[in-house]
């Protein structure tokens, strides 16, 4: 079905904005994901095009428009981590090659940063998604394609394992 010269004008828009809102955003969960900021740029502009393509299929746009475009992100980070060249890079992240809005939290040390980076996959995907990209439950549940019990037992777990090694080991 093509799309009127209207539609498309409204969707070259509503991408404008978006990519104008969330491209930070985006780049730090990416970056997050895959430890290197030129990988992080290129996951960045993938997620676009993805976008993009998923955007021209539509009759609207979604309702929960940050999580689903960081679902994209997220599988489009899968996606860079499931290559073979990827499996042979250094994925520890360096603190110099962090973005700006990753390095600016109050603790000169960064160790809660660093704590949440060592965290196991699942259970890092949820404090980025609700604590550092303010998503909340249900747009975290969407944007990870899990159930809201699921992601709350996620978060849970989280907290309770940055609080053991936040307190060393003490509860």
């Amino acid at each position: 079905m093509a799309k009127s010269v209207q539609e498309k004008a409204a969707l070259e828009s509503t991408l404008a904005d978006w990519i104008e809102t969330y491209s930070n955003e985006i780049l730090r969960i990416c970056f997050l994901y895959l430890a290197d900021r030129s990988l992080a740029e290129d996951a960045l502009q993938d997620t676009w095009v993805k976008v993009w393509k998923a955007l021209s299929r539509q009759t609207q746009p979604p309702e929960h428009e940050k999580a689903w475009l960081m679902r994209i992100a997220i599988n489009t980070c899968r996606d860079y981590a499931r290559t073979a060249w990827f499996r042979h890079v250094d994925k520890r992240a360096n603190l110099d090659e962090l973005p700006e809005a990753i390095l600016s939290c109050e603790q000169p040390d960064h160790s809660l940063s660093m704590a949440v980076m060592g965290l196991p996959g699942k259970y890092k995907q949820i404090i980025l998604m609700y604590y550092y990209q303010g998503l909340t439950l249900e747009e975290t549940a969407e944007a990870l394609g899990l159930s809201l019990s699921g992601v709350y037992r996620r978060l849970k777990k989280a907290e309770e394992l940055l609080r053991r090694e936040w307190l060393g080991g003490r509860l």
